[in-house]
């Protein structure tokens, strides 16, 4: 059964879900019966997704079978010690095994695959993951041509003396993970990350504190918004292969909205909830309606204070599972790797 968090209406031309209602972005185009989809190739990009490696967060979760060690009970957020979690010894290795999975996969005419850009959340456990699978990024404002590495090792290429320019990362909030009520979910701020990953680009972040964590459990509705959001923001951009570094949650509200008209296996593969450093690799198809639109910066609904600076407000009570916490059960198992 696919997942429609926000009962989207249909297309009254080909039926297909329409994934903000009203705008004409439709899953599908086309002839139903064909089974096909035609895009111009200069508005279609490979954006490979990435969940965060296993986090700390997810282990005390699995040991105590519930959420409840994520509440702050009364105290700052930021004195929990599972406060914007970090990657565990085996989510590293996670993160070694799926750079290791990249050095032999084959994309284009390389042996290897090679990405133009990293879009990364800024919570620490995606920081962490993209620099264990993608190396030391590209430094802000430095061309391809004056900073270069190795390819990666035992490749055709490194064996050649090939050098190559290591992708940029690239900061975003958009792509954070489903914030509020869980201390997992929040970050510190940009001046203590940007000196832990001194060449990620936080030229694009507005707010160094964390403005948008609180105690209320961001809506799905709201969630979803900003996800749709964010497929326009890469959309804008001129790189044609991305890789985006995020979390269970967030991938789990931007796929739920897409799939509708696809075969029910992958429909399943495309929206079923990722496991810890799972790569899904999708193409990325513009309508043409959406390209020229611009995309406002990510900002808070209220000028209020973050909740997580005020001892005197109390947590609601945390019941059931979230998405990404119970993506970080099955995450314990094998990579599972989706090549497009």
């Amino acid at each position: 059964m696919a997942t429609n968090f926000l009962n989207m209406r249909k297309s009254s031309s080909s039926g297909a879900l329409n994934a903000m209602e009203g705008d004409g972005f439709e899953y599908s185009l086309g002839p139903p019966e064909s089974g096909f989809s035609l895009f111009l190739a200069e508005r279609t990009k490979k954006v490979h997704f990435i969940r965060h490696a296993e986090g700390y967060h997810n282990v005390a979760t699995k040991e105590t079978g519930s959420n409840d060690c994520l509440l702050r009970e009364g105290k700052p957020a930021t004195a929990h010690p599972l406060y914007d979690s970090r990657l565990t010894a085996k989510g590293i290795a996670q993160s070694d095994a799926l750079k290791t999975y990249l050095s032999t996969r084959p994309s284009g005419s390389r042996s290897f695959t090679a990405f133009d850009l990293v879009v990364v959340s800024p919570l620490t456990r995606t920081c962490e993951t993209a620099l264990h699978v993608f190396g030391e990024p590209r430094r802000p404002g430095s061309p391809a041509f004056l900073d270069t590495v190795d390819a990666p090792e035992n490749s055709r290429e490194f064996a050649m003396g090939m050098k190559i320019a290591p992708p940029r990362f690239l900061v975003r909030e958009e792509c954070r993970e489903r914030w509020g009520h869980y201390v997992c979910d929040g970050r510190r701020s940009i001046t203590e990350i940007a000196k832990e990953f001194p060449n990620f680009d936080f030229s694009e972040i507005v707010h160094d504190e964390d403005v948008f964590y609180s105690d209320e459990r961001e809506t799905d509705e709201h969630c979803c918004e900003r996800a749709v959001k964010f497929l326009q923001w890469l959309n804008s951009r001129p790189e044609k292969c991305i890789a985006v570094v995020t979390h269970s949650s967030f991938l789990r509200h931007l796929f739920g909205q897409f799939g509708e008209s696809l075969h029910n296996d992958d429909m399943n593969d495309l929206q079923r909830l990722a496991g810890n450093c799972e790569l899904r690799s999708i193409v990325l198809c513009s309508h043409g309606n959406k390209d020229g639109k611009n995309i406002d910066p990510l900002m808070p609904k209220s000028t209020a204070p973050s909740t997580v600076r005020m001892k005197t407000i109390i947590g609601k009570d945390g019941s059931g599972l979230t998405e990404d916490l119970q993506a970080g059960e099955e995450g314990g198992g094998p990579l599972n790797f989706l090549s497009c």
